[in-house]
């Protein structure tokens, strides 16, 4: 009775009488169908996956990478593997992609290969954990590299830089629930800038290589002798900088075109980014010795500080910049996993039901919002990434699988973009490596944790999903009528 009194306001407001008819031929658009809509052409694609893959592990992650790696040459052998392991996994997701055209990324492929149980502990894991974590390291890294110019000399206090970092969270989430166009001109703008600040960086790297500047750039790989583990730990760190190579497979639904757009914005952007990284990295370890990178606590900011003086000022507004963007494009993807999962009966309905006014999933993002303000309260940037990647590594080695599966149990599918099945078992067998290298090689409890977390939803599917339990839909229907009222939002309609 609520969705039916809220879809009879949407037609008195839009014209469904026969008089609205009439007037709405001359100054009336066409009425949309509460659907999300498809406003994500080519550039914006392009700007999703470079803007989201560019935030703040470049300017976060060369440290970690050099710690574990142990050496200029290593690190940077490293810096060039992962953009070629991301390039690889996106073309794995180019063809699930363009195959299965539903959003929601890995989630809508591991339910058509394996069925709906692992695609719930996916969707389990990733909206409870892995988004809303990653969403909270970026915009701690936004925090930090913002309130930085305000203490000079010394660490911003704690509770300015989460302060911050939540208010980031609000305006970012506030942007996405308004307006689909509007944060996707805002990703477009804001990767526009951060191109710019590494167009600065490599640009002035060159500089000082041309000038000799490259002691820290010769016998670079003396003394190297890094674990099985520590290389893992490597990877984990250098892959989270290139996290959001996956990105545009949330939102295939909103994407135009997406049989053409999705493999040619993966082409452009991904390689575009593991350039960039690579000379980025060269560009530090010109003017900087491995301790100073170790020692520094922005290594952008103090390259800034040596080569850019007195302009220097300009590296940590764009790494703002950089950040917000980065944030802005992992909120908006990270809320269509919440969308669809809610869609398919996986979450509380309340998730996929979409605004009246908006045409956005505004109940989404808000949940994914006040998830990720809880992660900043107790969050140790380092740690959360570890613990991010750990899980997320496993996920993306099943979705791999996935696509090896389906060559062979669903050869009738239309696949536009087809790799050689040698690129996935590739995949799969290094998420193997990069799940069990480090817990082999140093275990530590919060592997044990991430285990416990994804198999605990199990203690929620079977009686909420599984069986379907009347209490359950009886104790949740008040609560999502005055929900879907207070936000004026209604499920998403069938189309064909």
């Amino acid at each position: 009775m609520d969705e039916g009194s809220i879809r009879r306001r949407k037609e008195s407001q839009t014209g469904s009488t026969a008089h609205s008819l009439d007037c709405q031929t001359k100054d009336k658009q066409p009425v949309k169908a509460t659907v999300l809509q498809k406003d994500i052409g080519l550039l914006s694609g392009i700007c999703l996956i470079v803007g989201t893959m560019i935030g703040s592990g470049i300017f976060i992650s060369p440290k970690a990478v050099l710690l574990y790696s142990g050496a200029v040459g290593p690190c940077l052998l490293i810096w060039a593997a992962c953009g070629v392991l991301a390039t690889l996994g996106a073309l794995c997701y180019a063809e699930l992609g363009t195959m299965i055209t539903k959003s929601g990324g890995e989630y809508s492929y591991l339910t058509e290969a394996f069925g709906p149980l692992l695609a719930y502990l996916y969707s389990w894991t990733s909206i409870m954990v892995l988004k809303p974590s990653s969403f909270a390291i970026i915009t701690l890294s936004f925090a930090e590299y913002a309130a930085t110019p305000f203490y000079p000399g010394c660490t911003p206090p704690l509770v300015v830089t989460k302060c911050l970092s939540a208010a980031a969270i609000i305006v970012i989430v506030a942007v996405n629930c308004l307006s689909v166009k509007l944060a996707s001109y805002l990703q477009n703008f804001l990767t526009v800038a951060k191109l710019f600040i590494i167009l600065v960086i490599v640009v002035a790297g060159m500089v000082m290589l041309a000038r000799g500047n490259t002691e820290n750039l010769s016998n670079t790989f003396d003394g190297t002798s890094p674990s099985i583990g520590a290389i893992g730990l490597a990877f984990y760190n250098g892959l989270w900088a290139y996290d959001g190579w996956n990105q545009l497979n949330f939102i295939t639904e909103e994407l135009k075109n997406p049989s053409r757009n999705m493999p040619l914005a993966i082409l452009i952007g991904i390689p575009l980014v593991s350039v960039s990284y690579v000379l980025v990295n060269v560009a530090y370890f010109t003017v900087m010795t491995t301790t100073e990178v170790l020692l520094s606590p922005a290594v952008a900011m103090t390259f800034g500080d040596r080569v850019l003086y007195p302009l220097s000022w300009i590296v940590p507004l764009f790494v703002v910049f950089s950040t917000f963007g980065s944030a802005n494009g992992s909120c908006f993807t990270g809320s269509r996993l919440a969308y669809v999962a809610g869609r398919e009966g996986h979450m509380i309905k309340i998730l996929s039901y979409i605004s009246l006014k908006r045409y956005t999933p505004s109940p989404a993002l808000i949940f994914n919002g006040i998830l990720t303000i809880f992660y900043i309260i107790p969050a140790d940037i380092n740690t959360l990434i570890n613990y991010f990647s750990f899980a997320q590594w496993v996920f993306y080695g099943l979705t791999a699988l996935a696509l090896i599966v389906l060559r062979f149990t669903r050869k009738e599918l239309h696949r536009p973009v087809k790799v050689p099945i040698v690129i996935p078992g590739l995949i799969v067998l290094v998420s193997c490596y990069l799940v069990l290298a480090p817990i082999i090689d140093k275990p530590e409890l919060e592997y044990l944790y991430c285990t416990i977390f994804i198999f605990s939803g199990l203690l929620l599917y079977y009686p909420f999903v599984h069986r379907k339990v009347n209490w359950a839909r009886k104790l949740m229907r008040p609560i999502t009528m005055h929900l879907q009222l207070l936000m004026e939002v209604v499920p998403p309609e069938k189309t064909e």
